[in-house]
């Protein structure tokens, strides 16, 4: 496809590199900009860890100098930043044989899935664990401390009267406010009586409060997993997420809270939604909301998933069942999962088949397709002037921003699911392979406009950025920052 007029070069100034990365796709609203990396040199590896102790399906995470990832043996690394060294790791408990479950494509042990989350403030890193105990799967989220890998906190987040065993902790941790976010969703196939559910927990410990899904009569499914992205936090401190195929197959049915997007205040009570007019449609094909919800500037949310629809959604007005105020068919040909980057109101989106570029405007609202790379497919990050992605044949490609071409790229190793994404810090990039993470260095610093709060027990570096030469003049760019805070703070809502 024709590329726009865009700029294919950024520009780069003195100083440091970008030095943490604690959430999946770093920030809040996880827009997966990389602040302060100005070039990556994917010409040698920096270090490549040892193999580590089960499979990894999370995002490496950064802060400081230690690079941490968990993996499917419930074992949780710091790496050093350094050398790749492992500085501590640890045994969260034992993991839970697929063959214990009443189904699973991952294995042959379930244990630590979704990406870890940390705060620097409390210096504790954060996963849920999935861990046998006397013979039956238990859910656990575990806080430990970055430097030592001591334990703080080990709570018990499954939901009263639910079978653990068909429940999948897939989506990435989030903070917002001083507790700790997730979604759950089902095993493949969606096999066993679950119901997604979206969970908070203090970061000090205490009872957990959940949103569940599938509140009709017979529901069961409406999973909350997002291709392993994380739960979106607005500006407001809202929690936004997508959810999968549910129960109900008929255009009579009511609701179920299913293949749609949920904007959730901190209480985790419901305060809007969206699902497309043929929502008991996708229901009945599988048809999954697999994206991590989209945040723009303007205000607006874009939303993507297994029927290669995206949509175009009013952030202050979802509207409910199809309310859309544009939407843009097959945008690839396989399904379009996980988290994407956004630069500006430009989009990366993860599709399978390979990353696709979407320009949104909000007056009219409409989407275009800039361009389809054809090439990578996992969850792109924007870092040193390229869009970052891994293919499922373990390549890293870095992709021109304007055109989608391949400008970078460098042999990784075999991946174990399709969602693989890397993560910046410590002047390294950080790819994650079956059972182990690679490291490239990176240099520089790249110009952006910041927008977005961490909202954590303490202020903390935005990274919701802006890349000012990739798509526009910085006045523009900065001017669309101050309109997405605007937007999304002048709600007057009485929250639950």
């Amino acid at each position: 496809m024709a590329a726009p007029a865009l700029a294919s070069t950024y520009s780069a100034g003195p100083g440091g590199t970008s030095s943490s990365w604690t959430v999946y796709h770093d920030g809040p609203a996880g827009a997966g900009v990389a602040t302060g990396v100005g070039s990556v040199d994917t010409s040698a590896r920096a270090w490549t860890s040892p193999t580590l102790n089960g499979q990894l399906y999370g995002e490496p995470m950064v802060l400081g100098d230690m690079v941490y990832v968990a993996t499917e043996n419930d074992m949780v690394y710091a790496l050093s930043a350094a050398t790749g060294a492992i500085a501590w790791s640890d045994r969260l408990g034992a993991p839970v044989p697929a063959s214990a479950l009443p189904c699973s494509n991952i294995g042959p042990n379930l244990g630590i899935t979704g990406t870890p989350v940390i705060d620097p403030a409390r210096q504790e890193i954060y996963v849920v664990a999935d861990v046998l105990v006397n013979g039956k799967p238990h859910h656990l989220l575990t806080g430990m401390n970055t430097a030592t890998g001591a334990i703080v906190l080990s709570q018990d987040v499954d939901p009263p009267g639910q079978e653990p065993a068909a429940l999948l902790q897939r989506t990435g941790l989030t903070l917002d406010d001083g507790n700790v976010y997730f979604g759950f969703g089902g095993n493949a196939e969606d096999c066993g009586p679950y119901k997604g559910r979206v969970v908070g927990v203090p970061e000090a410990g205490g009872t957990p409060w959940f949103f569940t899904t599938e509140q009709v009569p017979g529901g069961r499914m409406g999973g909350v997993w997002m291709g392993g992205g994380a739960p979106a936090v607005g500006p407001d401190g809202d929690l936004w997420v997508s959810t999968g195929n549910g129960s109900q197959l008929s255009a009579k049915s009511p609701y179920d809270d299913s293949d749609g997007l949920l904007e959730l205040s901190p209480s985790l009570h419901l305060l809007q939604y969206f699902a497309p007019a043929n929502w008991w449609t996708n229901n009945s094909d599988d048809l999954d909301m697999t994206t991590a919800p989209v945040l723009l500037p303007s205000g607006q949310v874009l939303l993507a998933g297994k029927s290669q629809v995206i949509y175009l959604l009013n952030g202050t007005h979802l509207g409910g069942i199809g309310k859309q105020q544009a939407d843009l068919n097959l945008v690839c040909s396989t399904n379009v999962d996980g988290g994407s980057a956004h630069v500006g109101m430009i989009v990366y989106l993860p599709c399978l088949s390979g990353v696709v570029a979407i320009k949104v405007t909000s007056s009219p609202p409409a989407l275009r397709i800039l361009w389809s790379s054809g090439i990578g497919g996992g969850p792109p990050i924007v870092a040193g002037g390229l869009v970052w992605t891994i293919s499922q044949a373990g390549k890293l490609y870095g992709l021109d921003p304007a055109t989608g071409k391949v400008r970078q790229q460098a042999a990784i190793g075999p991946v174990i699911n399709h969602f693989p994404t890397p993560g910046i810090g410590a002047s390294l990039m950080l790819a994650p392979t079956g059972h182990n993470v690679v490291a490239f260095r990176t240099s520089g610093t790249a110009v952006y406009r910041e927008a977005g709060t961490v909202r954590g027990n303490s202020p903390q570096p935005p990274n919701d950025g802006h890349l000012l030469a990739v798509v526009v003049p910085a006045c523009l760019v900065a001017a669309g920052a101050f309109g997405w805070i605007t937007t999304w703070l002048i709600r007057r809502r009485q929250r639950p």
